[in-house]
């Protein structure tokens, strides 16, 4: 998602409505991989649109083919939901957000370090949680990523 922060939003976190406005403005196609929303960080929603839902590679192929062939040359954005099994209640998640939120204005922290500090908090206050959802999210994001990537070098 596009990077979208507190000098964006004054929230200090990414804020996911704001980042699929700007996406929509810009014209880039958001694709829902098995999904009919887009997903949040450590959840599989977020209440927000996507344009289209996809089940397969091939289907993402077919897209991004016909945006080719109508010579559109805008970006195709393909969102992948975290694996259920690591999905994050999102009442479980704003407690612990809320928390470091709370700390890293109590300690001063922003800009660049604020990030980092978030994650580093989340993953303490929620004993590994957050931190196995983001690598359950990443591995996920890379094996569909490959199968994508082999379906369009088939086509």
């Amino acid at each position: 998602m596009a990077d979208v922060t507190h000098e964006q939003t004054g929230s200090g976190v990414p804020d996911p409505e704001t980042a699929r406005e700007w996406l929509e403005t810009n014209g880039i196609t958001i694709v829902g991989f098995g999904c009919d929303e887009l997903p949040a960080f450590y959840s599989r929603s977020s209440g927000l649109p996507i344009d289209i839902r996809v089940d397969s590679p091939q289907e993402v192929v077919e897209i991004f083919r016909a945006q080719q062939n109508l010579g559109i040359e805008r970006a195709l954005l393909v969102t992948v939901p975290v694996p259920e099994e690591f999905e994050i209640p999102a009442s479980d998640l704003d407690r612990t957000l809320q928390a470091a939120l709370r700390d890293a204005e109590a300690k001063g922290v922003g800009g660049r370090e604020l990030t980092p500090f978030l994650l580093s908090f989340m993953a303490s206050d929620s004993e590994g949680a957050t931190l196995r959802t983001n690598i359950a999210l990443l591995e996920n994001n890379a094996r569909v990523a490959g199968t994508i990537a082999t379906a369009l070098s088939a086509s």
